[in-house]
């Protein structure tokens, strides 16, 4: 019908085949002819030119196009807007955030090219790809998200690994059915991903690589782990599929339960990460390296160049990265180069962000030469070592390269000070990922040297970076060098750095500095600044002071402020208040309430309801009340009490009990610390032979402790000889 053409000519997929059968006529080839040329089956090339059949893939367009010697590029962009067009989507519409899948360019998403490319203006490359088992769970979860279902998977593993690579293979085939691929990173990854996760459309590709970036952003990883979460539990807003990558270390980070009495920084990406986690190995194993092998054979020259090398470890990935010359370039650069990488790998490992101060770096670097290098140095030392480090090892992987830190454009997400928010001045540098993974392992028992506090001091402005290396200085005994940083970043704006000062200021018996330190805390929005006022306050006797600021930070979401709250209504004889309070902040997270709850129990008289607390604790995870409640038995007196909660505890997997009654009774009841240490060890063998030969010898039986140290050392074990004396 003439009056349909025009409407039937503006369809993507109408132009598509009109292009297509111009060129098959062009050429004069049948369609047999055609699949024969183009390498596809019959049946692909037939479905590609019917009428009414479904959009072809890209990599039929591709072929017919070069079989046909028809327009590549044009008839791609033919085939995404036919892809878009059939799922309602316009990439670049307006709707939703992103843009179609195929039109990425993969190392825009991060993906390490596989060699260096031959020229400026060429392509830069990736090798063959060779699906290894993690490739089957992300095909699984893709499949799921074709079919309708929100899915989310985050690989983890080492640093070069192919965690990246992997989900760009896995999303080809929504490539096809016209998805959007959403990257946030601008101004900065956190922040974009916060700002528009809420317009997230159905049949996107929410891509988070490197998502410690997102989840470990430490004023909004929790919020963009719940938004996340609605993400994927809106049915109104799916499917999407939520694609990242994970170190190891920061995966442990993220889904490590806190000891009791430690905060918890990480609940909601904890259970967010739960169940949709998948490991990517260091290495490829045999069935790996045999594909990789049959695709090097076939012509790929990427992949042969790579299993010459790696091909007897199998660290494949990492060589097609580039990680074995970012480590040669370190181990064998000069001696400026090597000081200046040190310095990035210690200021990285002991929390400093990833831009780091040129001038920074080039002050902390001075004690990392010796004398002799120092001597040797030229004027011109730093720019041309900066330079050598800029030179790139494979496409745009350097050691240590300039980076420009994007300035926020958007209101912040909390209360926070000017200072904290201004623009870093000076030139920033970015350490390479599989550098800084290795300064990870390779430096963890080092201390930097007297440089590198000093410039750290000089140069940061950063809150954060200041406050992080004040804690690293005070763990590695640089009292002056923490006590110093630590007052640069309260300076700075750092709420939990302000609290610290405010402590020490409080041991000092500056009282009123202390609480002008911790109104300045509770001022940037750190609830814990009212908590310790009203901590300070409830010391002193003042609970009717105390209360409204317990209540506020409580308020402000502070879990050891409701427990305070619990602390004066069971102050004040009010059981039941006080009962509710603690459960509450148990609920909010507060590792150590059910213990006080217990506490209270047991003070009261109710012996079993105090048990039945420690058994209620127990199965949450926390084990901390057996341990108490052995420990109020066995000081009133109650051995038999205490030795029966103790084995109840460990019945349920703790030994604490038992190795507190064990230590406690080693000098009266010899005989009872002994039955106790072994039912400890056979729980889970943790205690070693050499206690138990201290307890015989402290005891008194120094036979019975050699008879156990010479069985030991039958075995190999001279340490227990040692331990009692024999030699």
């Amino acid at each position: 019908m003439p009056g349909k053409e025009p409407d039937r000519q503006e369809k993507p997929l109408a132009k598509l085949r009109d292009k297509l059968s111009d060129g098959l006529a062009r050429k004069r080839l049948t369609k047999t002819q055609l699949a024969t040329r183009s390498g596809l089956g019959r049946t692909t090339v037939q479905e590609a030119f019917r009428a009414d059949g479904t959009v072809p893939s890209a990599e039929t367009v591709a072929a017919l196009a070069r079989a046909l010697g028809l327009p590549e590029g044009e008839l791609l962009d033919l085939q995404r807007r036919a892809a878009a067009h059939r799922n309602g989507l316009v990439p670049g519409g307006g709707e939703g955030t992103g843009r179609s899948i195929g039109q990425w360019d993969p190392h825009d998403l991060e993906i390490h090219p596989s060699g260096a490319a031959a020229s400026a203006g060429s392509v830069r490359a990736l090798s063959g790809y060779v699906r290894r088992a993690h490739d089957q769970v992300l095909a699984d979860a893709v499949g799921e998200a074709m079919g309708g279902r929100s899915r989310m998977l985050v690989l983890v593993g080492s640093s070069s690994t192919g965690k990246t690579r992997a989900c760009w293979e896995a999303v080809q085939p929504l490539a096809a059915e016209g998805w959007l691929l959403w990257h946030p990173y601008d101004p900065t990854r956190a922040e974009a991903a916060l700002a528009d996760l809420e317009r997230v459309a159905p049949h996107t590709v929410v891509w988070f690589n490197e998502a410690q970036h997102y989840l470990g952003d430490p004023q909004s990883g929790e919020r963009i782990a719940a938004a996340l979460h609605t993400l994927l539990t809106d049915p109104s807003r799916g499917p999407v599929l939520i694609l990242g990558t994970l170190w190891s270390e920061y995966e442990d980070q993220y889904t490590a339960i806190p000891r009791p009495g430690s905060p918890d920084p990480h609940s909601r990406a904890r259970e967010l990460l739960a169940g949709r986690t998948v490991t990517v190995p260091d290495t490829f194993d045999q069935d790996a390296l045999g594909a990789a092998a049959r695709l090097a054979q076939g012509g790929d020259r990427l992949l042969a160049d790579a299993l010459a090398r790696a091909g007897t470890h199998g660290r494949v990935a990492q060589d097609l990265a580039g990680a074995p010359e970012l480590l040669r370039r370190y181990k064998h650069g000069a001696p400026a180069v090597r000081a200046l990488l040190e310095a990035a790998m210690d200021a990285r490992r002991l929390g400093m962000g990833l831009h780091l101060p040129q001038a920074f770096l080039t002050d902390a670097a001075a004690d990392y030469l010796t004398d002799d290098d120092w001597d040797r140095l030229t004027n011109d030392w730093a720019e041309a070592a900066y330079a050598d480090l800029a030179r790139p090892v494979h496409g745009k992987q350097v050691p240590l390269g300039r980076t420009n830190p994007r300035p926020a454009r958007r209101p912040p997400i909390g209360p926070t000070l000017a200072s904290v928010t201004a623009p870093p001045t000076g030139p920033m540098l970015r350490l390479a990922d599989y550098l800084e993974q290795h300064g990870r392992t390779a430096r963890r028992l080092l201390c930097p040297p007297a440089s590198f506090w000093h410039a750290a001091y000089t140069h940061l402005a950063h809150p954060g970076d200041l406050n992080s290396l004040a804690e690293a200085a005070e763990d590695m005994g640089r009292a002056q060098w923490a006590h110093h940083l630590r007052l640069r970043a309260a300076r700075a704006g750092h709420s939990g750095a302000m609290i610290k000062v405010a402590w020490a200021r409080e041991g000092t018996g500056d009282r009123e500095g202390a609480d002008s330190l911790f109104w300045q805390a509770a001022g940037a929005g750190d609830p814990r600044g009212l908590k310790f006022l009203g901590q300070k306050l409830e010391m002193a006797g003042d609970r009717e002071s105390a209360e409204p600021l317990y209540r506020q930070a409580a308020d402000a979401g502070d879990p050891d402020a409701i427990r305070g709250l619990a602390r004066l209504r069971e102050q004040v004889g009010d059981l039941e208040g006080a009962e509710a309070l603690y459960r509450r902040a148990a609920d909010a997270g507060d590792p150590n309430s059910l213990a006080d709850l217990m506490l209270m129990r047991e003070g009261a008289g109710d012996r079993e309801g105090a048990e039945a607390i420690a058994r209620e604790a127990t199965a949450a995870g926390d084990t901390l009340c057996f341990t108490v409640l052995t420990e109020m038995r066995e000081g009133a007196g109650d051995r038999e009490g205490a030795e029966a909660i103790a084995r109840e505890a460990a019945d349920a997997g703790d030994i604490s009990p038992l190795l507190h009654l064990w230590r406690a009774w080693l000098d009266s009841y010899p005989e009872r610390a002994e039955a106790a240490f072994r039912q400890a060890a056979e729980t889970n063998g943790s205690p070693t032979p050499a206690h138990l030969a201290r307890t015989r010898e402290e005891a008194g039986d120094r036979e019975g402790a050699e008879a156990i140290a010479l069985k030991v050392a039958d075995a190999g074990d001279f340490y227990v000889l040692s331990a009692t004396g024999e030699s």
